[in-house]
């Protein structure tokens, strides 16, 4: 069934929804623009949609990448790909991850891109009957996957294999978001190994098909790259990968990138705790004065960590700031609402706007000691996507 997409938040209808994610599609336009203004002009994006587009919604993502003018996408598993292409999806699709040989009809059959992740994995794909797609991929120096530099022959064997068409060369920058000189130091390493094996290919002949190493720091910070593809995560998605990074606040003439996602619950039962009374589970909160309590339906089997736990989160109920108190439950959690006006079926926002007040992403991140890539890509799936323009 195609998902609706409203023309403006005011439409939608939260009246039946218990734990909600609002996704501000034209904010992606947004980012998508100001990363165009960042990369050369004949470089394409490769929008990465893995986990679920970051939690956002893969499919409905996609498509409105799609819809932009985006033709290449990124998943981490077949899983992930054949979603998309059962969905609508028509752009060349490219798997990150490792695809078990014995799912090549599949590659095939939903015409997908492969990461080739070795040579012998390649190797074992070719033998297999019927021609797929791949993409080869080199270990620059975060020895997830690939191929070294060292091993030149076999990364050229890959080109000359059966039964694969190799359509392109990656690599992925592993420290491109740090500000250490340590890690900058490791960085334009990689680039150098990368470098090297593309001009070697070149040299020696081979059609590389499409290059790219730039992910979404990459992007950012190593703005002088220049390869066929770019592939932006996190940023498409305006936000930090780390809580504290400020590189995304400083882009060159005053760019910023937006947020498209609010999450929200509701407010399920209000009542008053008098001193000495505890709340939530291990009698980890007692109150020392009356307060108003909020139970709001939203726990740890939705994403939100349990970490954040007992350390004066804040969340927004009727434009006010209210805090977390004692333990997140699994479908649940308790706020403190004294001094605010709200009754039962009000809503929560955990990240987003509410009036004039906002709560980035960043808190969660923080206070449950991760990035933002993590929080977001954990939302649950009991947590209903709605999605306006």
């Amino acid at each position: 069934m195609e998902t609706k997409i409203y023309n403006s938040q005011a439409e939608i209808d939260t009246s039946k929804l218990r734990a909600w994610v609002e996704i501000d599609l034209s904010k992606f336009k947004h980012n998508i623009e100001v990363i165009k203004e960042l990369l050369h002009d004949d470089v394409q994006i490769v929008g990465v949609v893995k986990a679920n587009a970051y939690g956002h919604g893969d499919v409905v993502v996609a498509k409105y990448f799609e819809s932009l003018g985006i033709k290449y996408f990124a998943v981490a598993c077949i899983e992930e790909a054949i979603k998309l292409r059962e969905g609508g999806i028509k752009g060349d699709i490219i798997i990150l991850g490792w695809t078990p040989s014995c799912q090549k009809d599949d590659l095939i059959k939903y015409d997908l891109c492969q990461t080739l992740a070795n040579e012998a994995y390649a190797e074992e794909l070719s033998k297999l009957p019927g021609t797929v797609r791949g993409y080869v991929k080199l270990n620059t120096g975060m020895n997830r996957l690939g191929e070294p530099k060292e091993h030149m022959d076999l990364i050229e064997k890959i080109y000359t294999l059966d039964n694969i068409k190799v359509e392109g060369i990656f690599s992925h920058l592993s420290r491109s978001d740090s500000k250490l000189e340590a890690d900058i130091v490791f960085t334009k390493q990689q680039i150098a190994n990368f470098d090297y094996v593309i001009n070697k290919l070149k040299a020696d002949g081979f059609e590389l098909g499409n290059v790219h190493l730039q992910n979404s720091y990459g992007i950012v910070t190593y703005r002088d790259l220049h390869y066929d593809l770019a592939r932006p995560g996190i940023i498409l998605y305006g936000v930090p990968s780390d809580p504290l990074d400020d590189t995304l606040d400083n882009l060159p003439n005053g760019m910023k990138f937006e947020a498209p996602l609010s999450l929200r619950c509701k407010v399920a039962m209000v009542k008053d705790v008098t001193p000495g009374q505890s709340v939530g589970y291990g009698n980890n909160f007692t109150a020392t004065e009356t307060i108003k309590v909020a139970t709001v339906t939203i726990g740890y089997a939705d994403g939100l960590s349990r970490l954040v736990s007992k350390k004066d989160m804040k969340v927004l109920v009727n434009g006010k700031y209210a805090r977390q108190i004692g333990n997140v439950c699994m479908d649940q959690m308790m706020i403190d609402v004294s001094g605010i006006d709200v009754k039962e079926g009000d809503t929560v926002t955990l990240i987003g706007q509410e009036g004039d007040n906002y709560l980035s992403v960043n808190q969660i991140s923080l206070l449950s000691n991760t990035i933002t890539n993590e929080t977001l890509s954990v939302i649950g799936e009991r947590v209903k996507r709605v999605y306006h323009l």
